[in-house]
């Protein structure tokens, strides 16, 4: 059995999470480069933070504006993704905790890649929250690609 099998991971697919950063577009390029390199299936994620009420249910009047603002940073991120038309590419939008949908994505992945510090968070920190958990609960590896030294 292989190590892909034994975690549950898919062979053969490198899942990368961006947000629209400097570090996530890093993270990008690196999973792109390993993917042309290992002749797998690239699957970039934008997973966002989806608004819900004490209820439960999506906050109706701001989730359709969230979600197309969402849309605008993952195909800006998407477009400036070097050259790749000699690798497979899936593209995943995702309402929902970006730590946790990653985490779930690695289910079914041979690598989960992701920037060392997105968005939000101190900078001088070595590693955001949402590297942080990746590291700490994928189901398969994860390369955290750091800034350039």
């Amino acid at each position: 059995m292989s190590a892909a099998s034994e975690q549950g991971g898919e062979q053969g697919k490198i899942v990368v999470g961006v947000d629209g950063s400097p570090h996530s577009a890093r993270a990008l390029a690196w999973a792109l480069a390993e993917a042309r390199l290992r002749r797998y299936t690239l699957r970039v994620v934008y997973a966002f933070p989806a608004l819900v009420s004490y209820l439960g249910t999506t906050a109706h009047e701001y989730y359709p504006q969230v979600e197309r603002d969402a849309a605008e940073v993952f195909e800006r991120a998407l477009a400036d993704m070097p050259e790749h038309s000699d690798v497979e590419v899936e593209r995943a939008l995702v309402a929902g905790n970006p730590a946790g949908e990653l985490v779930e994505e690695s289910r079914r992945a041979s690598l989960l890649v992701v920037g060392s510090r997105g968005l939000g968070g101190f900078r001088g920190m070595l590693l955001g929250s949402v590297s942080m958990h990746c590291v700490n609960h994928a189901h398969c590896p994860v390369v955290v690609v750091r800034d350039k030294a």
